[in-house]
């Protein structure tokens, strides 16, 4: 069990970091191709307390890096890089999915056009998807619904569709099969 001081200095460098992050997002960095040279640091802050350095892009008022608490979702990153745009097509991007450190988030814009793998396009997300809600995909029983499960939850969120075949009882001909029906955010 940690001791109460290491609480607190994780506690306190993770509430620095924020402050710092928030103030150069709040007033600026004269350039919106800029990288601050203390939000560079981040990644090593995050990796010692409780503070995640996430990317976000797109339709956002402040696109870059910015610094979320750990538990955070990416509603959360969106309101830290300023909020989404009036153009933001929010209905494409799951603002309820947990955000870990180093991710990369894309707000989409309405004018873009809608590609296979949006939310929009519908898809079971395999990354939020119950052992039971992935039992609807095709070929997939309940074995298999666990083992996709019990995988994510060892090893992370899937970052692509291919990430499937780390899965035992996933080979080519299963994910073709399933390709159509799923998402992976």
């Amino acid at each position: 069990m940690p001791a109460p001081s290491d609480n607190l200095r994780v506690t306190v460098i993770g509430t620095a970091a924020l402050l710092v992050v928030g103030g150069v997002l709040w007033f600026g960095t004269g350039s919106s191709n800029t990288v601050p040279a203390l939000v560079e640091d981040l990644p090593a802050v995050a990796a010692e307390s409780t503070v995640l350095a996430v990317h976000v892009s797109g339709a956002v008022a402040n696109p870059g890096l910015v610094a979320v608490p750990s538990g955070s979702r990416v509603a959360d990153a969106i309101s830290a890089a300023g909020g989404a745009t009036a153009d933001a097509d929010l209905a494409r991007t799951n603002l309820a999915a947990p955000m870990r450190d180093g991710e990369h988030i894309v707000v989409a814009s309405i004018d873009e056009p809608v590609t296979p793998g949006d939310a929009a396009s519908s898809g079971i997300d395999v990354n939020a998807a119950s052992a039971n809600e992935l039992e609807a995909l095709p070929g997939v029983g309940p074995v298999l619904a666990e083992r996709i499960v019990a995988h994510r939850e060892r090893f992370g969120s899937f970052a692509t569709v291919e990430d499937l075949l780390d899965v035992p009882g996933i080979g080519e001909a299963k994910l073709v099969q399933m390709r159509e029906a799923i998402s992976v955010p």
